[in-house]
């Protein structure tokens, strides 16, 4: 049915309603005539020719409405009411679920109004905080649950000439006999002829979280009167690890997780000489800096003053920079302001100052690790003392998982990339060794 347009207000009521005569015609508003057919007039049904018995109805009380904008009947005055309260009650919780756009934002302009083409709509931005908790942290909760079940590895190497206390060092650091010589009963050193690579695990339990801790020993190394070439075990050893790894990752069975061999630090063991460093020192770090992450420290620091501490620590870190050798935490790694801002202090630091020891001693009511000396009682844990604090805050606590992603992302991958692409020829070489140790 089709409705003069001219009988509506803008508002959508009707302005006066229709008049009916017997001949089947609608008078209309400002008495148009509407006729049965053609294109100002609308069908005249049965239905509507029924309502001339009907009485005629004043103006005012003429209960029916126009159809609403987009066709549909207006709902009674009792279901209007309800209907309206209903909108209120759940526009209030729409409020908090779906952002309202402003109007003039959605608008799009069709062809023809303005005689451009037409406008898509305008994208607006959904704010994320109006639709509550979603739940994506929870992905960290996850991951800490596996990472619980699996364990952690951690694989570290101590280097070093004999005497310069390792394996006290490494005991201190986990505050466990975890040394190859506390795990060895009735032990007796003896120097070998040759450098040996000795390792030995264990499984560390602290609230909950396991870790499989692997130490790497080194005797025989820097002892011998002749120390030509003897990093050459050390370097070996390494490659071994990235080749063993390897094999591992290229079957094609592979197993799920993959045993974990390779060596995620290198603590080197710097003589306190208080002069500078050797030859030996630095032939072993330019070298090692090229396949591991190398941690230097000055071993029993104690024995130097507070001024030829840190004089000896300016010397070494001028001469390391000379040669160009690197350590660890690596500039070239720090991936953002934050990183690069925490690695320079560390970097600071470089070389450690540092004092081991496995015994406590009652100082100010208080059980402390330490060294007794005749003038006190040099504590390992006191920043004033010794750096062993910030070394443990470095390979433990703020970095470990750092030193693993380095070992595999950039030393593993540069060893897979060439075992792949030379196919197992010299890459011992291009890696730090002598191409006849991989013809051996």
């Amino acid at each position: 049915m089709k409705h003069c347009m001219d009988c509506f207000s803008h508002d959508g009521d009707l302005k006066k309603p229709f008049e009916l005569d017997i001949h089947g015609r609608g008078q209309g508003y400002a008495g148009r005539s509407v006729r049965n057919s053609g294109a100002d007039g609308f069908p005249v049904t049965a239905a509507l020719k029924s309502l001339i018995a009907a009485p005629r109805l004043p103006d005012d009380a003429f209960p029916y409405k126009p159809l609403l904008a987009d066709g549909s009947p207006p709902a009674p005055p009792a279901a209007a009411a309800a209907a309206s309260r209903q909108s209120k009650r759940f526009g209030s919780i729409c409020d908090g679920l779906v952002p309202r756009a402003e109007p003039e934002e959605m608008t799009t302009e069709t062809p023809g109004q303005d005689g451009g083409a037409a406008r898509p709509p305008t994208r607006v931005k959904p704010n994320l905080d109006a639709f509550g908790y979603v739940g994506i942290d929870a992905v960290l909760e996850q991951m800490r649950r596996k990472a619980m079940k699996q364990g952690f590895e951690f694989n570290i190497m101590v280097v070093g000439q004999s005497g310069l206390g390792k394996s006290t060092l490494v005991n201190t650091l986990f505050k466990s006999p975890v040394s190859r010589k506390s795990c060895t009963p009735n032990h007796e050193e003896k120097i070998p002829k040759t450098v040996e690579i000795k390792s030995v695990s264990h499984v560390i339990e602290e609230k909950g979280v396991k870790m499989k801790l692997t130490v790497i020993d080194t005797p025989g190394f820097g002892d011998q009167i002749n120390n030509n070439n003897c990093w050459e075990p050390v370097l070996k050893y390494i490659n071994d690890q990235y080749e063993k790894y390897l094999a591992e990752e290229v079957n094609i069975t592979r197993k799920k997780i993959i045993p974990d061999s390779r060596v995620h630090c290198c603590i080197y063991f710097i003589p306190a000489t208080g002069h500078s460093l050797r030859l030996l020192d630095i032939e072993f770090m330019k070298r090692l800096g090229k396949v591991v992450n190398i941690v230097p420290v000055i071993a029993k620091s104690d024995t130097l003053t507070l001024e030829e501490r840190q004089a000896f620590k300016k010397k070494i870190r001028e001469q390391l920079e000379t040669q160009g050798i690197s350590i660890y935490p690596h500039k070239e790694h720090d991936e953002d302001e934050e990183d690069r801002s925490a690695n320079n202090k560390i970097r600071e630091l470089m070389p450690f100052a540092v004092v081991g020891s496995d015994k406590d001693y009652l100082v100010n009511g208080r059980k402390m690790l330490g060294r007794k000396t005749k003038w006190g009682i040099i504590e390992v844990e006191n920043v004033a003392h010794c750096e062993f604090s910030q070394l443990r805050e470095l390979l433990i606590r703020s970095h470990t998982q750092d030193l693993k992603e380095v070992t595999s992302c950039v030393h593993y991958e540069g060893y897979r990339v060439l075992r792949l692409s030379e196919g197992g020829k010299d890459v011992a070489s291009v890696n730090g060794l002598a191409a006849k140790e991989q013809l051996a």
